[in-house]
């Protein structure tokens, strides 16, 4: 067959359309290409992921902080009962975190408690350069109800000095047990456990001994005053909880609670029958479950 004109151009339309498609696949190719800068075809080098550095099963524990960690008013009126202590305790009906990672053998042996009731944040430091010197493989920190819990509202501690003292606990634990875990608790919700002991009249005149005066102080009265004094409190346990958050985030080896005991409902059961403020065995259980649950878990809280 003869080729007109017309054939040639076809052909050549089309050959440059061919030769189009190749140079455009071939730049697309090379954009998803798995070869290295330099184009020499090797493969990229990629990073390895970090290895995860939350260990699920430590096997030994230190624990710091204030009152409710020495299982405070929970065995007998106004004094520590550290054997029903959610982190270190012994008493099976609690099951503590130690007693739920080590067992009954270990806990005595490899668990700590340097918790001091009444502590503030002022004192972490000293509880935690104590814990670091056992090298532990975890320590848990409860701490910040005391800094609210003042005479008044205008003595809690400001939110950037309580800051200061935890990272310089940090610090201090890092400086002695650089690989220790540490498990941070937030602080409880003050004014719900007011709301939820105020109904109970022996509780209330034992809050008139001054026990957390600045939320429990005249417990009954309803007046504006009264209320926006409860509200600065709750306020600042909020920004005490934000402070734990910040520093922890800024360590690989540290997690946070996610909120988790800020945002528990302490019923009256889980409240001390003396004060009708601080846990009592079973709200010691409740702190231990979700301590367990969190440094257990594969992945940390969202708060």
């Amino acid at each position: 067959m003869r080729e007109t004109s017309c054939t040639r151009r076809s052909r050549r339309g089309a050959a440059a359309l061919t030769a189009a498609v190749l140079l455009t696949s071939g730049v697309l190719a090379g954009c998803d290409s798995p070869s290295d800068s330099r184009g020499n075809g090797s493969p990229a080098t990629r990073r390895p992921a970090p290895a995860p550095v939350w260990d699920r099963s430590p096997d030994s524990i230190a624990a710091v902080g204030d009152s409710i960690t020495r299982g405070f008013d929970a065995c007998v009126v106004l004094s520590d009962c550290p054997e029903v202590s959610w982190a270190t305790g012994t008493d099976t009906g609690v099951r503590s975190l130690a007693l739920r990672l080590l067992g009954e053998r270990a806990v005595t042996e490899r668990s700590w408690n340097y918790a001091r009731s009444g502590a503030d944040a002022g004192e972490l430091p000293e509880q935690m350069a104590q814990a670091a010197a056992r090298k532990p493989e975890l320590v848990t920190v409860m701490v910040g109800a005391n800094d609210a819990c003042a005479d008044t509202a205008d003595r809690m501690t400001p939110v950037e000095e309580f800051r200061a003292s935890l990272e310089v606990s940090m610090k201090r634990l890092r400086r002695t047990a650089p690989k220790a875990q540490v498990y941070v608790s937030s602080v409880p919700d003050l004014k719900r456990l007011w709301s939820t002991g105020r109904g109970n009249p022996l509780g209330k005149q034992i809050w008139k001994l001054g026990i957390c005066a600045s939320i429990l102080g005249d417990a009954d009265d309803e007046s504006t005053k009264a209320q926006q004094r409860r509200t600065r409190v709750h306020e600042r346990v909020m920004a005490y909880n934000q402070v734990l958050k910040d520093v922890c985030a800024k360590d690989l080896r540290c997690r946070y609670d996610g909120g988790a005991v800020f945002d528990y409902r302490f019923s009256g059961e889980q409240l001390s029958r003396w004060d009708w403020f601080h846990p009592s065995k079973n709200g010691q259980e409740r702190l231990a479950e979700i301590a367990y649950r969190n440094v257990t878990a594969a992945e940390p809280p969202r708060s």
